[in-house]
């Protein structure tokens, strides 16, 4: 495994670029967000996503993720109205998380297999958002938890003690807040909150 010492406010060019080199070659990056550590890949990663479903023993119905640097991009993967783009730019980049109905272009292992949703996030952590414009593309993004366990992993030596021979990559940028992001499904003309987690959505539901 390969551990890069970013700096969290001004993060080096270098090593962003060496982390977006391990992602190119379909590894599995641990990365920080807005909110706590997570894991990362590149879309249409087959071995970093076979890695990750298995740390996480994840099953086909698990929501995915995308981190999109702004919302530029979401109209390749989600289909939003005015109304709902209008909330989600008021609403980025923040820790959430909004499910949305998935277009054609998302792989069909990432979208839901019933729902055919996908989540999107656009981070505001400067290393997240140097290491997508490295990438010039969207980030499969997944929460950094184990099975059976409630913790979240906050602290990067845990995490290279617990995850050092399955990841291939950290990004260590110190202790980061515990802190999830909070889910909001917009797929039905009421924001629902599915997880309440580091951002007040309270304005969002209005």
């Amino acid at each position: 495994m390969q551990t890069l010492y970013i700096h969290p406010e001004n993060p080096q060019p270098r090593l962003i670029e060496q982390a977006a080199k391990l992602l190119q070659e379909d590894k599995l990056l641990v990365y920080p967000t807005d909110t706590s550590y997570a894991f990362g890949c590149r879309l249409g990663a087959k071995a970093a996503l076979d890695k990750l479903k298995h740390i996480r023993e994840l099953d086909d119905k698990h929501q995915f993720t995308l981190l999109c640097r702004d919302l530029s991009e979401i109209a390749t993967y989600a289909t939003v109205d005015n109304a709902q783009f209008k909330q989600l730019k008021a609403h980025t980049p923040a820790p959430i998380t909004f499910i949305l109905n998935a277009t054609k272009d998302v792989p069909k292992k990432l979208a839901h297999p019933k729902k055919k949703t996908i989540g999107i996030r656009v981070p505001s952590n400067p290393i997240a958002q140097a290491l997508l414009a490295a990438m010039d593309e969207p980030i499969l993004t997944s929460s950094l938890l184990l099975p059976n366990d409630e913790r979240v992993l906050d602290d990067p030596f845990d995490i290279e003690e617990l995850l050092g021979n399955q990841i291939d990559g950290l990004i260590n940028a110190g202790i980061k807040t515990t802190q999830l992001t909070t889910i909001v499904d917009m797929t039905s003309s009421i924001p629902e909150v599915i997880r309440q987690g580091a951002a007040d959505v309270s304005t969002l539901l209005l």
